[in-house]
């Protein structure tokens, strides 16, 4: 049986939240999924898990949202279903796989993990949100998805009367999550209890200006609004299939040239001689290695590379000349130069999104070039075969008896 690679763990996961996870889900989506990671292993390691023990936890906080890819209801049962999947086409034993599904299932609120220390790390790991200084902010993010995916939406009031109850009840279950998790969320609650209790009036006015400000947020997103989830699929798909084609059109240009020079070879070395003895093949004779020689050529330009200096300057990337994304571009500058141009064009979704779009173009201009030099090499070797066989024909047919 194999052991759990959880740098394979992680990539499955990131993958699966990129491309089925719903946009909106704003709470349950990758981000919450790799802080619950990261307080795993702090939790763990301050719990003194075993390395075994650690490695279940870790694999099982990969997981334990996985559920919301295919449904939100009972997305722990789901999430189950999908680390079993994984974890078997892993060769993961069974005892191992059986402890990783149960810390997933302890999860479920309330939360139940029993004596299972592993279990117990990864709940106090998933609820340690309630402590932290951003709770306000993430538990915002997790009305939103609520009210989302739900037919009816909820007021903020019943919201945080439904989080006070959700406090008073829960607990954390090792004794860091106890001594470290407790304060702060006593000190959430307060802030909530706050909330409950304050002025009207108040509250009305900063619904107001709360209200303005989503309007004015709302403003700036449709100004300078990012592609979605399909345009960069859109991205990536036509990228793969072009790399594919270029690919096939290298491996068609190594068969010219691999049975062209192995041809002409045997034709000069034996052919020749035979010429002295047979004059008449003497045009068919040449007429073929012509074929062969002419073929090689256009097959070696439809692989040659060319690239351009290597080089920009701070000009162009100010100007959004250059074109990060090809290696021609920047190859001859140093690391630090580079690091600084890509991040400037970070900073700009629209020239991110326009330098993407100008290396599909360059990659689609140069797979053109190699099956347009393609062409004329299986061309020429086409009709050189065929006019060969017609000559050789031909003289051998003059040839007398």
């Amino acid at each position: 049986m194999e052991k759990i690679n959880n740098q394979e763990v992680e990539t499955y996961i990131e993958d699966l939240f990129k491309e089925k996870i719903p946009e909106n889900l704003s709470y349950h989506n990758l981000e919450h999924t790799r802080y619950v990671v990261e307080q795993s292993i702090l939790i763990g390691n301050e719990s003194n898990l075993s390395a075994e023990d650690l490695e279940i936890v870790v694999t099982a906080a990969w997981f334990h949202d996985s559920g919301f890819a295919v449904s939100t209801e009972e997305h722990e049962k789901e999430g189950q279903k999908i680390a079993s999947e994984f974890l078997l086409s892993k060769n993961v034993d069974d005892i191992t796989l059986k402890r990783v599904l149960d810390c997933i299932q302890a999860t479920k609120m309330p939360q139940d993990p029993g004596d299972d220390m592993a279990a117990r790390v990864l709940c106090d790991a998933d609820m340690s949100y309630l402590s932290k200084d951003f709770y306000l902010e993430r538990t915002t993010l997790l009305r939103a998805e609520w009210n989302n995916i739900s037919d009816t939406k909820m007021s903020k009031r019943v919201y945080w009367e439904e989080t006070v109850e959700l406090f008073r009840t829960h607990r954390y279950f090792t004794e860091y999550g106890k001594k470290m998790f407790s304060p702060g969320k006593e000190k959430n609650l307060q802030l909530i209890l706050g909330k409950l209790s304050a002025d009207p009036d108040k509250k009305n006015k900063k619904l107001k200006k709360l209200k303005s400000e989503n309007r004015k947020l709302a403003g700036k997103l449709d100004k300078e609004k990012l592609p979605g989830r399909g345009v960069e699929s859109m991205f990536r798909l036509t990228a793969r299939n072009q790399i594919n084609l270029s690919s096939i059109a290298d491996n068609k240009a190594n068969i010219l040239i691999s049975v062209n020079s192995i041809v002409l070879t045997v034709l000069v070395s034996m052919g020749v001689g035979k010429i002295s003895d047979y004059p008449e093949i003497t045009l068919p004779t040449i007429v073929f290695a012509a074929t062969c020689l002419v073929t090689i050529i256009f097959a070696i330009l439809s692989t040659r590379p060319k690239i351009s200096s290597g080089k920009f300057t701070k000009d162009d990337i100010h100007q959004k000349k250059v074109n990060l994304l090809f290696f021609g571009n920047f190859y001859n500058m140093k690391a630090d130069e580079y690091d600084w141009a890509v991040k400037e064009m970070i900073k700009d979704s629209n020239y991110l999104y326009s330098s993407m779009i100008r290396d599909q173009y360059s990659l689609g201009r140069v797979i053109g070039k190699k099956y347009r030099l393609l062409r004329i090499a299986y061309t020429v070797f086409m009709i050189g075969i065929i006019l060969s066989s017609i000559l050789f024909a031909v003289f051998l047919l003059a040839i007398p008896a």
